[in-house]
Formats: C-alpha cells, sequence, structure tokens
C-alpha cells in the first residue's frame, strides 16, 4: 500500500516524479519482506515529514494489518516505540508494547486493534537523513533475537541505500557539459579503529545472527571473552548494540 505522493514540476518533475515512485516501491517492498523473510505478523514503515529534522512521520505503508487504524496513523518524535526510535536514531524494541514501562503509550487503540504485542523499529537513517522507520511487530508477547533484530536491519540497511539514491536524483545538479569532468572515485571510509583479528572474528560469527554461547562454542572462548570482544569492537565504532554493530561493520566491508 501507498499513501498520496505530491510530485514537483518544472524542469526536474520527471526526476522528482520517478524518486517518489522508487521511494514507495521501496518502502512498501521493505513493509512486506518484514512479513514474508523475517516471521512478523505486520510490517509498518512511517515516513518522517522532514528527513533532515523530523517532528513527526506518518505510516504509509503495511503488510499483514487486520484493520485499519494504523493506516495513516501520525506518529510524533518521541512518543510510542517508532517516535522514539526517530528521536534517537537508533533501533529500539519491546516484548510486549501494551506492558512497557519506557515508552509513552499514545497509540494504545491502533495498537490493541491490530491485536499487537511485541514490536521492533528499525530507522532508515544514512548521513543523518532518516528516510523512514520500519515496525517487524509480532501479535504475541516474545523477546526479539539477535536473528530477528539483524534480519530487520539488513532489510533496513538495503532500503536504505535505495532511498539515498532514489533521493540523489532530485539533489544532484549537473555541471553545463562544457565544464564537466570525470567524477573522482569515491574513497572507502576509513575505520574509525583498527579491530584486532580476534575481535574480527568474533564479530564475523555475530554478523550472521550466532549468539554469544555459539561464537563462544565455535571459537573455543568463553561468553565473556565473546562479550569483552563484541564490547570493545562496539566502543571503536562508536556504537551501542550488537544490531548498529553488524550494520557499521557491513558499511565498511568488513562483513558481507
Amino acid at each position: 500500500m501507498t499513501g498520496a505522493n505530491q510530485f514537483s514540476t518544472g524542469a526536474d518533475g520527471i526526476d522528482a516524479r520517478a524518486a517518489a515512485l522508487v521511494r514507495d516501491a521501496v518502502l512498501g517492498d521493505l513493509a512486506r519482506r518484514v512479513v514474508d523473510e523475517c516471521g512478523a505478523d505486520v510490517g509498518l514503515v512511517g515516513v518522517p515529514d522532514r528527513p533532515d529534522r523530523p517532528r513527526a512521520m506518518a505510516l504509509r505503508h503495511w503488510a499483514g494489518t487486520r484493520a485499519d487504524l494504523l493506516h495513516g496513523l501520525h506518529v510524533r518524535l518521541g512518543t510510542g516505540l517508532g517516535g522514539r526510535a526517530l528521536a534517537e536514531r537508533a533501533p529500539t524494541w519491546v516484548p510486549d508494547y501494551r506492558a512497557a514501562t519506557t515508552i509513552s503509550h499514545h497509540y494504545d487503540a491502533a495498537v490493541s486493534a491490530e491485536g499487537l504485542y511485541a514490536m521492533l523499529t528499525v530507522p532508515l537513517l544514512q548521513d543523518g537523513v532518516v528516510h523512514g522507520v520500519v515496525y517487524a511487530s509480532m501479535r504475541t508477547v516474545v523477546p526479539f533475537g539477535d536473528v530477528r533484530i539483524a534480519a530487520v536491519a539488513d532489510l533496513a540497511a538495503v532500503a536504505t541505500r535505495a532511498l539515498a539514491g532514489a533521493s540523489a536524483w532530485t539533489t544532484a545538479t549537473p555541471a553545463p557539459t562544457h565544464a564537466r569532468r570525470p567524477a573522482p572515485p569515491a574513497r572507502p571510509p576509513e575505520l574509525p579503529a583498527r579491530l584486532t583479528p580476534r575481535e574480527l572474528e568474533v564479530l564475523r560469527w555475530a554478523a550472521i545472527g550466532r549468539t554469544n554461547p555459539e561464537i563462544a562454542d565455535q571459537l573455543g572462548l568463553t561468553c565473556n571473552t565473546v562479550t569483552g570482544y563484541l564490547k570493545s569492537a562496539m566502543h571503536k565504532f562508536g556504537v551501542r548494540n550488537r544490531v548498529e554493530l553488524t550494520i557499521a561493520a557491513r558499511d565498511f566491508g568488513l562483513v558481507s
């Protein structure tokens, strides 16, 4: 499902229309894939009113819903789980939305009408721009394991790159024909700090969804040692959890 769009007119109207169509296709596909590939009962995607400094977002894309109270719902910055992800620009999740004490409950009526309990939200964030927030929701009370969180984060990362490409269509200003020169090759990002071989080895196992006990058994380490390596890697990347760590590692090409 796709909400209404306003297309610009003028010299760049075609590019703006094409970019809007791509955004709708990417976000609609993201909502469906959260349900089809991540085992969620409902997939939602919120679109912010302002990508650079959002104040709110509207739920414009959905899959697996039974009621319509979530359709087009406006979520203010910092409210509910999605508004919190929008404000903090970080993944957030709760095993039981209705009983959660770490979020506001502005949208309980819509959530209850849909029969949702467990909920995960991941922002579609790149270079300080929030392209949206994806929700993965369940109709049961369950904790979100690392594998499912990583799977949703992976889909969000793929969608973010596609949205950034579409956005570039309307922001790039081509130089006059006589002044154009070949663009220099893009420099790969530099690691904030070099990982040790052991940190990298543990990180690669974590990136494919292995739990700390599984990694410890695979590498002949203790769980505390694995946790220590992951915390050290998080510190070097400046991230707060293993989902953000996996995303950062993929951005730097350390994991596939």
